[in-house]
């Protein structure tokens, strides 16, 4: 599953999700780079 994360405060990565961490993170794997932030909200048209 693809899902976007906030890596910085201007910097956005999106890729396929790896894992969860304890503290809310998600890690998401983006060719044979990781990388850790706080997930972005997804917003679903009414």
């Amino acid at each position: 599953m693809l899902r976007t994360i906030a890596v910085g405060s201007c910097v956005s990565v999106q890729g396929v999700l790896v894992g969860h961490l304890s503290d809310g993170k998600i890690i998401v794997r983006v060719d044979d780079k990781t990388f850790v932030g706080v997930p972005v909200p997804t917003v679903r048209a009414a």
